[in-house]
């Protein structure tokens, strides 16, 4: 990526709303703040709140009398806006509520065997269909759903585009279905065998 040296005459052009230099503006740092936060979150819609919160204030200030001096710090300024939106982000979602004492404390809620139980034969149920499918169909659906990975970073990952992706998403997610209904049905027969024996 080429770094891009900002003069008076772009800062100027930014104030003034001109469309091709916002266009130009949100594509050059659009990048970078990418690289920036999907270093630092796992949520893509965090990166994306976080991306769009800082283009909103840096927007703002370069529009009010004041707000950035120099077009020479303007990378700099727009890191610096990121780091505090990232600052915030972090603070809003690691924040704990202080208790009301005049509340009263909660019901005793006891520990639940059965969701517990349920909850791990579904996990092995899971488990054993993915063990099923072939290896692409396995390292698609555990990217797409259980490391939340990017849509578009997937599309790198299997070399495909958005539309073909969809595609490889629906077959694997059928053929997760199929293998689903056969064990559930399998699971079904055996238990009646065995209540008749």
């Amino acid at each position: 990526m080429e770094f891009f040296a900002f003069d008076e005459a772009y800062l100027q052009r930014l104030r003034d709303r001109d469309f091709p230099t916002e266009q130009h503006f949100v594509s050059y740092f659009s990048q970078l703040l990418l690289i920036k936060l999907r270093s630092r979150l796992r949520s893509s819609q965090a990166v994306e709140d976080i991306r769009q919160e800082t283009f909103v204030r840096v927007m703002k200030a370069v529009r009010n009398p004041g707000g950035v001096r120099s077009a020479e710090g303007l990378g700099s300024f727009v890191n610096s806006i990121c780091n505090n939106v990232l600052q915030e982000h972090y603070r809003s979602s690691s924040r704990d509520v202080p208790a009301d004492d005049s509340l009263p404390d909660p019901p005793d809620k006891s520990i639940d065997l059965d969701g517990m139980l349920v909850a791990k034969q579904t996990r092995e149920q899971v488990r054993q269909v993915l063990s099923r499918l072939s290896e692409k169909e396995r390292r698609l659906l555990r990217a797409m759903f259980f490391e939340d990975k990017d849509k578009d970073e997937i599309c790198r990952e299997f070399g495909v585009d958005r539309g073909y992706l969809r595609v490889l998403l629906h077959r694997a997610k059928q053929s997760f279905r199929v293998h689903y209904d056969q064990g559930v049905t399998r699971g079904r027969l055996g238990a009646e065998q065995s209540e008749r024996n």
